[in-house]
Parts: C-alpha cells; structure tokens; sequence
C-alpha cells in the first residue's frame, strides 16, 4: 500500500501513465482494425459480440502476460542466429504476426476487387465466416499485438501498477470504439480498402521489425493519418457532389 502511494505521489509516474495511456491507445488501433473487418464478415447478430469477445481476450491476455513479465521480457534474447543476425522469440512472433496480417489483408483485397458478375458478386456478399474461426484469428493477431505492446510498455517504465492502469484504460478505449468503427468502415466502402492498405503496411511493419529494422511508429501513423484525411476529403466530395448537381 505505501508502494502505491508513493507512486501516486511522484509527478513522474504520472506522466509515464499519461504517455503510456497514449501510446497503448495509438498501438490498438492495429488490432482494431483488424477486429472491425473481421467481425464484419460475421453474420449481424454475431457481430458485437465477437467484437466484445475479440477485446476481452485482448485484455485478458495482456493481464496474463503481465503477470509474467519477466518471462516477456526473456522473450527478447536471441535463440539462433542466420547470417550474424540473432532471431529471439519476440522476432518469430512478429515476423508471423505479419505475415498473417499480410495474407489476410491481401484475400480480403482479392476478394473486393476481382471481377464476378453480379448474381456472384450478390452470392459472395452472402458468405460469412464461422464465429470460431473468427475468435481464433482475433485470438492469434490479439497474442501478437499483445506482446509488442507488454514490451513497449517495459520500455517505459518499470511500475506493474501503471503498465496495468495504461492496459486496461487503452482496451477500455477499444472496446468503446469498436462499434461505431465497424459500422463506419461497413457503411463506406472505400474505407473497407483504406483499412486492409493499412493491415498491410502494419504486417510489413511487423516483419521488417522481426529481421531488426526498426520502423519509427510516427512515420507509420503519420503516413495513416495523411491517408485518412484524405479519404475524408473524397467522402466529403462525393456526399457534396450530388446536391451541388441538383441545382
């Protein structure tokens, strides 16, 4: 309990809290994403409850990997080395993270953009997945977000209680968003693309961050914003352009 009160005392923890809060806010919306179009593929009355499901375990597993922190942070040590480049687990995971993400995001794009007729565009918008396999795929990116945010959050500070307020304020956050996210990105459709663009930069990401080229977060972020913005610039054309027409 003193513990604790000294911690709230020290104006220092409380800006590692503030500032971590932040970055795990910004390191979710990766896993969001990927919750939001997956989900989507779900029949409608599966939909949030995958969604709430998806999260929950998001910050199950985080807990869990907190309580073994000193496990997670072994997870850094190289275990072999190719061509003088030492791999650790950490690297293993991410670069199998990615590419997953990679796959994933490169169907869902194949799937939207390959020419059908209409009848088979019509019969293909009726395929859902299961709610299992969908839980199991948010269960495997969930792992691989997990470890790289409990890592990210060593990195910054050394206080349990404060990695534990900053997980469970950041998936609050995402379960919060998830609804109106999904049904933002199901009502627009060129949103759809823009996102599974962004599961590929973030799968390559992950990957190039697994064979130790480190890629600075702001300039992935950044190049997501600068996107996103300018998606907002061609809906609000496309929203204007009809009632400019009408006069």
């Amino acid at each position: 309990m003193d513990y604790l009160l000294q911690l709230a005392a020290d104006p220092a923890a409380w800006v590692a809290l503030v500032t971590l809060v932040a970055m795990e806010v910004v390191l979710g919306i990766d896993n969001l994403i990927f919750i939001s179009i997956l989900t989507n593929k779900l029949p409608p009355q599966y939909r949030t409850k995958a969604r709430r499901i998806g999260i929950g375990l998001a910050l199950i597993m985080r807990l869990a990997l907190l309580g073994t922190i000193a496990i997670i942070v072994k997870l850094t040590t190289p275990i072999f080395s190719v061509f003088d480049h030492g791999f650790s687990w950490r690297d293993l995971i991410l670069i199998a993270g990615g590419l997953f993400l990679v796959w994933k995001a490169t169907t869902e794009i194949h799937h939207n953009v390959d020419p059908r007729t209409h009848a088979e565009d019509v019969q293909e918008s009726k395929v859902t997945i299961g709610f299992t396999a969908a839980i199991v795929q948010i269960l495997m990116l969930d792992l691989v977000f997990s470890i790289d945010s409990i890592i990210t959050a060593v990195g910054m500070t050394e206080h349990i209680p404060i990695m534990i307020i900053a997980v469970i304020a950041a998936v609050t956050c995402m379960l919060l968003a998830a609804d109106p996210l999904a049904k933002f990105i199901e009502a627009n459709p060129t949103v759809v693309m823009l996102a599974l663009g962004f599961l590929i930069m973030i799968g390559m990401t992950l990957i190039a961050e697994g064979f130790g080229a480190h890629v600075p977060k702001g300039y992935v972020y950044a190049a997501m914003a600068f996107s996103a913005a300018i998606e907002a610039l061609n809906m609000l054309v496309r929203k204007r352009r009809p009632a400019a027409g009408g006069h």
